[in-house]
């Protein structure tokens, strides 16, 4: 008896968590209101550098995301006054968990759970209201021969961890690819060969059109860089150069 009703509290406990992640999911694409997001940044390298980079951050470092997203949206005929409120968090000092060398499977769905909560539960003593999406900016001193790890977006928990440099310089740079991972967090899916980063065409092309096709003058946000040839590609200099393609659109709801 007392087995029975134990799993019949998990059951409804696990019934109520997948329906409240849907209606999550759901709204954040329903384009009906503001979305929030909020950026915490982390020194990812303790270095002095990324610390005094971090402590001179402000809100409108990162306006051009919102300034990217209402541009999109507006281009979609999706009349919301401002589709994402951007807020910046105070710094995190603890690393977010590590996913394992040769991930699988099983390996990355444990990694997505412990991600999912070790965001909650880093940002409990700051977020009185939990935002709607969460975007973890891990620092690193500007070294452009260093290799930075991947920068990830999930959609459940709307949880990003993204891979930048402590940079003023590369700061268009950064929100570049925060927009992407917040684009993973609404469904977006990736445009790009993960080989080499390049942009796969139709979908991954802004100007999939254009004659000659290449070079591209913009990036479609998930094909993530601007295409100068079959081969050759460069992440934009800031989302002035990045558009969201219809397929992406479609992804995450923009396109009627």
């Amino acid at each position: 008896m007392f087995k029975a009703v134990r799993i019949t509290i998990l059951l409804f406990v696990l019934f109520f968590v997948s329906v409240s992640t849907w209606l999550t999911q759901a709204r954040s694409t329903d384009w009906n209101s503001s979305l929030w997001i909020k950026i915490y940044p982390i020194n990812a390298d303790g270095s002095e550098t990324s610390e005094k980079y971090i402590r001179g951050l402000k809100t409108s470092d990162f306006e051009g995301i919102e300034s990217f997203v209402a541009r999109e949206t507006e281009r979609y005929s999706r009349a919301v006054n401002k589709p994402v409120r951007l807020e910046l968090g105070s710094p995190v000092n603890e690393q977010p968990p590590k996913m394992g060398a040769e991930p699988n499977v099983l390996s990355v769905m444990l990694w997505s759970m412990k991600m999912r909560w070790w965001a909650s539960s880093i940002t409990d003593a700051q977020d009185e209201i939990e935002p709607d999406v969460r975007i973890f900016v891990r620092y690193h001193k500007p070294d452009l021969n260093v290799k930075l790890e991947n920068s990830v977006g999930l959609q459940k928990g709307m949880v990003g961890i993204v891979n930048g440099y402590a940079s003023r310089r590369l700061r268009g740079v950064n929100n570049v690819i925060i927009a992407h991972e917040f684009l993973h967090t609404l469904g977006a899916t990736d445009k790009y060969r993960p080989n080499d980063g390049q942009p796969i065409g139709p979908d991954g092309l802004a100007e999939p059109g254009r004659t000659p096709l290449y070079p591209q003058r913009f990036a479609e946000i998930m094909g993530g860089r601007i295409a100068e040839s079959e081969s050759s590609a460069y992440i934009p200099k800031n989302l002035k150069y990045a558009v969201i393609g219809p397929l992406t659109a479609s992804e995450i709801n923009l396109a009627r």
